[in-house]
Formats: C-alpha cells, structure tokens, sequence
C-alpha cells in the first residue's frame, strides 16, 4: 500500500528566534515590540515589571533574560551581581551619534552636570570591571531614552501666571495639605521629598545624592511629621497608578512622570507640569545584555540594541514625551509638528498623538520648561543609588507603606 507524501516542512516562525527583554513601562510599549519584530524578523518577548521588581529579578535572574532595559541609577546592584555583561561599542553602529548628556554628562560643555548618577558616571566598563567615566571599548549599558522629571500641580492652588515660579518646596506646601502624592521608589520619590526639604529650607544635605545615616533619619522625620497632619494622600509605583491618584485624589501636587499628563482627560489646564526653579530631576535609561548571552543569541540582542537607536522607537519615545540619545535619527520618524514640540519646545501647531494615536497635547500648548536643550541645561540631580541604599530604601518603603495605609483606611470608611 502506497504511503502517503511526507508533510512539508512549515515555514521558519518568528518564535524560533527569540529575544527576551526584562524591563519597564518606560520603554516596553507593544508598538515599540511590534515595528522591532517586523524589522529585525524575530520575536521580542517583553516582560513587564515595576522598577524595584524589575532590578530584584533582573540581579538575581540573569538567565530569565536577554537584554534588560532600565536606568543608569540602578546599575550599581545589577553589575554588582554580576548579572550582565560588557557590551562592546564597536559592534554599536551609532555609537558616533548618540548625544553628549550621555557620553559626557552634560549636553554642552558649559551644562552643569548635576548631582548623582549622572550616565557617563557609570557607563565605561574600568580596567578591573567597575564603571566609571574614563571612555574605553565596552560599556555597562548602551543609553537611550531618559528625561528631565518634575511635579505635577493644580493651577488653581498655585495659580498660572507669568509670576508663579514653581518650586520642589510645593511637595511640603501647606496650601496643598491632604492632596500631595509622592512616587513609591526609593531611588526616585526619595530625591524628590530631599528636594522638597531642601527647596521648603527644612533641611540642608552636604551631597543631596549621597546622604549620611543621620541625614537620612532627619528626612525622615520630617516627612513622617509632615503625614501625621495630614500632609500626603497616596503614592504610585507606574503611570496608571499615578494618572488614577490624580483623578481620584483630586491631588493638587505629586511627583510625575511625562507620559502621565496625556492620561488625564480632556482638560489639561486642570493638572499641569512644573518647570522647577531648582531645576530638574534627570535620568538616563538603557539596554544591557545579560552575562549568559553568547554566539547567535548574541548577536540577534545586538541587533535589538542597534535597532533602537535607528530612529523609529525613539520617535515613540518623543509622543510620550521621553528624548532618545540619538535624536536626530528620530526625527525623520516624526512630523515637523511634533519634533518642533517635543523637542523645539515650540506651541503645538495642531493636536497631537500619543504612541497609542490617542490625543495628548492640545494646538496652542507648549511643554513646561521649553526646548530639550533648555530642559537638560537645567538638571539638578539625577536618580541615583546612595553609598546607604538599602538603608534608605527600607525607611522609604516603611513610610510609603504607612502613606498608602492612610489612603486605603479613608477609602473604607468613605
């Protein structure tokens, strides 16, 4: 009896290529995986943690991923663990164009470079395997998205005229006592309450990036003090979170992040961004390869980090309002609108779309703090990991954990 044909073989899929990313909401958005496995031709799996998580799992898990996608600040514990490998800049194709605020620490020479983990602070891979900014062939990280943080505040209690200079100090203000919100993350949130305490002349730190035991216990003294009156009503660990406090809150100032304010509803004048007197909370985020990565593996994350910096995920990037240490290779993915906003700090000459094409600026707007070389001329500090992390990571935790009790307490009885 006649066999039948053998089945012919099935076409290559995308999953038998695989690269998988561990990172954050910053950068792991689908239209982002999406164009990348259209273009590189294999999948990218993205896995999506909140920041503490993701370095928790990202130091202590390197085989769980390829290439891991977070901050500069949080360098020190990963590579500590020895859970990445050096990337090799010669295998970087746009190594030549990404942009000095990550290569030099400043975006001109003039800049002032602010305080903290600075990118170039951390970038160059040492004789001897530590990070420093000497430049040499290998890097920690290769830098891509970052931007200049503030506050959110409520026009209404601060007012919006041309005479009102916002300020850190707004975290601690009496007008806004019951509905302050703070970011939930030791590295972030706790250097802008240290801004606040400074900015308000509460306190004084010898290197606000680099805080001794004893001024760290005073910050926190005074922030507890500052949440038995009554002073904070919640705190976030990632956009949703922070979009809903607002909403529900009716907070009046709270640490944010860029995306956030096109998530608010249709009325923006309501909440709107702070360019700080004090200047800016920066950072610089990145892609590293994981320590277990070799040959073919190798090279496909290579072209996942060379791909970034091609142009079209950075152009995401600016419709959520975060920059790309290659910008100019983004530009050709944006409209001439849009880079004049984003990135010109010009009026918004019609509406424009997020990266998922929902509305986020309106015509007539202009972003807070203006052009992107104005906005990174005015960094005060960068987020960053102290010599007393984990000493001030758990006091953090332990106080927003008693904010967040407050909160879901009134919830209940209401």
């Amino acid at each position: 009896m006649p066999q039948p044909p053998a089945p012919l073989a099935s076409p290559p899929r995308l999953h038998q290529r695989r690269l998988r990313v561990r990172g954050t909401s910053i950068t792991l958005l689908s239209q982002v995986r999406e164009r990348a496995e259209a273009d590189l031709g294999f999948s990218v799996d993205y896995e999506l943690l909140d920041f503490p998580t993701c370095q928790r799992r990202a130091a202590m898990e390197p085989e769980g991923y390829d290439v891991y996608e977070q901050c500069f600040h949080n360098l020190d514990i990963v590579w500590f663990w020895g859970a990445l490998q050096p990337i090799d800049i010669d295998r970087i194709t746009l190594w030549g164009s990404i942009s000095d605020l990550a290569k030099q620490g400043g975006i001109s020479k003039y800049a002032w470079r602010g305080h903290g983990d600075a990118p170039v602070r951390k970038l160059y891979v040492q004789p001897g395997g530590f990070l420093g900014p000497k430049p040499s062939r290998y890097i920690s990280m290769l830098p891509t998205v970052h931007n200049m943080d503030s506050f959110g505040y409520d026009p209404a209690v601060f007012g919006m005229s041309e005479t009102v200079r916002p300020s850190w100090s707004w975290l601690l203000d009496k007008r806004a006592k019951g509905r302050i919100g703070l970011m939930d993350e030791p590295a972030i949130g706790f250097f802008d309450a240290a801004l606040a305490a400074e900015a308000a002349g509460e306190l004084q730190f010898a290197d606000i990036c680099n805080m001794t035991i004893e001024e760290i216990n005073a910050l926190m003294a005074l922030l507890e003090d500052r949440r038995r009156q009554g002073y904070f009503c919640g705190a976030w660990r990632d956009g949703d979170q922070a979009a809903r406090l607002v909403r529900d809150a009716h907070i009046a100032v709270q640490s944010m992040w860029s995306p956030v304010y096109g998530q608010l509803g249709p009325h923006p004048g309501d909440f709107i961004e702070a360019a700080p007197v004090e200047g800016y909370r920066a950072w610089h985020g990145g892609a590293s390869l994981s320590r277990h990565l070799g040959g073919a593996a190798l090279d496909m994350a290579y072209e996942y980090l060379n791909w970034w910096l091609g142009g079209y995920a950075g152009a995401v990037m600016a419709r959520q309002g975060y920059y790309i240490s290659t910008p100019d290779r983004s530009r050709a993915h944006l409209s001439p609108q849009e880079w004049a906003y984003w990135y010109d700090g010009a009026p918004a000459a019609k509406d424009l779309r997020g990266p998922a094409g929902e509305w986020v600026v309106r015509a007539g707007a202009r972003r807070a703090g203006g052009s992107y070389r104005e906005r990174a001329s005015r960094i005060a500090i960068w987020n960053t990991v102290m010599d007393e992390y984990n000493y001030a990571a758990r006091a953090w935790d332990r106080f927003i954990l008693r904010v967040n009790s407050g909160r879901q307490a009134e919830e209940g009885a209401a």
